[in-house]
């Protein structure tokens, strides 16, 4: 069995002082995909820096406190990668890849956008570039008899299902017809050729959430969002026989607005 995890931390200095670091010890995933990480390695505790018993990449960005992805694996990794080849993007960290036996793990950020700002252009530009990679991503792995998941924070809900509020949301960053749009030529088998695995393993279901705001009871009312995803080649998808998301048991038990999104494959 491989268990892969994804979770963005929204911050790790701040989650490792309200549980993530109890939450690190007691989790039986093999691979950890973390994502808005918003510090250098240097100013993490060393127990979450290099924590025992796990191969650490980290990959922040050159902005200073914003974004960050790390990758965290039980079994040290044949190959690490940082960004996917755009010159614009190559520090921004959103991007990290690791090969392990017979697959290719990758930690991904995309950013969040936000309508009638350049922000929303970066988001844009982003997706278009970040496409053309993930195709030859998945040739790629292909060639070599390998399998590929790219865990993250896409920052797209890609239907009705994938959050509470859609109808309030049909003009806002993450629910533009252009972004879902995107998001299904990922999904498409004739096109990006990746396969959204929670949603595979719950069929027909609102959710399940992945991203509660803060604000208001947003997260007691469960008015979520299903923004993180793993997105796997269909033979690894195949494999997938569990899949859920570590909602907390209460607001006040939250290390970070996003909760752990865990999917089991049977190797």
């Amino acid at each position: 069995m491989l268990t892969v995890t994804s979770v963005n931390v929204n911050g790790l200095r701040a989650a490792a002082k309200k549980g993530f670091v109890e939450w690190l010890a007691d989790t039986p995933a093999d691979v950890l995909c973390l994502q808005e990480v918003r510090a250098e390695p240097h100013q993490l505790p060393e127990h979450v820096r290099t924590p025992e018993g796990w191969h650490v990449t980290h990959v922040p960005a050159a902005d200073k406190g914003r974004a960050g992805v790390s990758l965290y694996t039980r079994r040290e990794p044949d190959r690490v990668r940082v960004g996917f080849g755009s010159a614009e993007f190559e520090s921004s960290g959103r991007y990290v890849e690791a090969d392990l036996p017979g697959v290719t793990i990758a930690s991904l950020y995309l950013p969040s956008g936000e309508v009638g700002t350049e922000r929303q252009d970066e988001k844009i530009r982003f997706m278009d570039a970040f496409l053309g990679y993930l195709k030859e991503l998945r040739e790629r792995a292909a060639a070599d008899g390998r399998e590929v998941v790219v865990c993250g924070d896409w920052n797209i809900a890609h239907e009705q299902a994938d959050l509470k509020n859609w109808r309030g949301n049909t003009k806002n960053s993450g629910f533009l017809p252009e972004e879902r749009a995107w998001l299904s030529r990922v999904l498409d088998p004739a096109d990006g050729g990746y396969v959204d695995v929670v949603r595979a393993l719950h069929p027909g279901v609102e959710g399940p959430y992945s991203w509660w705001s803060y604000r208001g009871r947003a997260f007691d009312n469960d008015t979520g969002w299903r923004i993180d995803l793993h997105a796997a080649t269909p033979g690894l998808a195949a494999r997938a026989v569990k899949a859920y998301v570590e909602r907390a048991a209460s607001h006040t038990e939250r290390w970070s607005d996003h909760a752990p999104v865990t999917v089991v494959y049977d190797l």
